[in-house]
């Protein structure tokens, strides 16, 4: 009897400490929930804004390098070939020479890759350039026609090359009616090798900059892997297949890589239309579509990348092996 009205009056006692810890129980328990959803909103601000900031910029050196290229470009039209025209002293054909250089000049594009755009020079225009170079206002002292008439041939920026200028010379001047084809030979030698140099110089340091983005933007996933190992290691030990246990985080990743290069475009949009508007510069070019779809595919597969590697070294070191 004694014993079953102990047994009675512990019962009592337990329910009532259970009455009165259950609340806190359940209390400490949400607010360790809510530290735990504010940690991981913290580690995934972290690792967005460390994405974001590499690829910023990385972003910047990729706009530098585009410019640069555009500007090379520029620079190799502006090299131009001048193929002069022979002199007609026929008579009867004098009246047919501009319609046969016309018919040249239009011939020229659609047999010739290597020509971008071609400008016809008259001996009239001529004569009037030579006056103007020589700063002489006096058409006495210059003969009626005295210059040949030309024609400017702009080549396309991948042919601009003094290894193939000389070929692409003398396929010009196989045509009976060119009596000489001329350019700057020294001076093309000259920008070539400096753009050469220039290109060469910001690929290789386009390149070690890469190798830091991909460094700094695993070590802020690894970060965060790390502060899951046990849930990671947990999950395998209750049977968990590692497809299942790394497939959300693969996917988490993804969407912060995502994030985080989005954030980086816009940053870097933005200062680029204030930049253009205010030195009146192109806003766009057609290669900033390319480098839009490196950045996000950058993003996502370096995180996606970072975190299957640090998932799977979690995965495969043992429980004592954690700490």
């Amino acid at each position: 009897m004694i014993c079953l009205t102990n047994l009675l009056v512990v019962s009592f006692l337990c329910n009532q400490v259970f009455f009165i810890l259950a609340p806190k129980i359940t209390q400490m328990s949400k607010t360790s929930e809510k530290f735990e959803k504010r940690r991981l909103r913290s580690s995934n601000f972290t690792v967005v804004i460390s994405i974001s900031l590499v690829l910023f910029l990385l972003g910047i050196f990729g706009l530098i390098i585009i410019n640069a290229q555009s500007y090379a470009e520029y620079i190799k039209r502006e090299l131009k070939l001048e193929a002069f025209f022979r002199n007609e002293y026929d008579a009867k054909q004098q009246d047919k020479e501009i319609e046969n250089q016309a018919n040249y000049i239009d011939s020229l594009k659609t047999q010739h890759v290597f020509i971008e755009s071609t400008k016809y020079i008259s001996k009239e225009d001529a004569s009037k350039i030579a006056k103007q170079e020589l700063g002489i206002d006096d058409t006495s002292l210059f003969e009626e026609n005295i210059y040949p008439a030309s024609v400017q041939i702009t080549l396309k920026p991948d042919y601009v090359d003094p290894s193939k200028i000389d070929s692409i010379k003398s396929i010009i001047q196989r045509n009976p009616i060119i009596d000489e084809v001329v350019n700057d030979d020294q001076l093309m030698v000259q920008v070539y090798n400096s753009i050469d140099k220039i290109t060469f110089w910001l690929m290789a340091f386009a390149g070690v900059f890469l190798f830091i983005v991909i460094i700094l933007i695993n070590n802020s996933l690894r970060l965060k892997i790390y502060a899951k190992r046990f849930s990671i290691k947990t999950m395998q030990l209750v049977g968990a297949r590692r497809r299942f246990i790394i497939a959300p985080f693969l996917l988490e990743s993804a969407v912060l890589g995502l994030i985080g290069a989005t954030v980086a475009i816009l940053i870097l949009g933005g200062l680029w239309y204030y930049f253009a508007n205010t030195v009146n510069y192109t806003l766009w070019n057609d290669k900033y579509t390319f480098l839009i779809i490196l950045l996000i595919g950058l993003g996502m597969i370096i995180a996606v990348l970072s975190t299957l590697f640090a998932s799977w070294r979690y995965l495969r070191l043992k429980t004592d092996q954690l700490y």
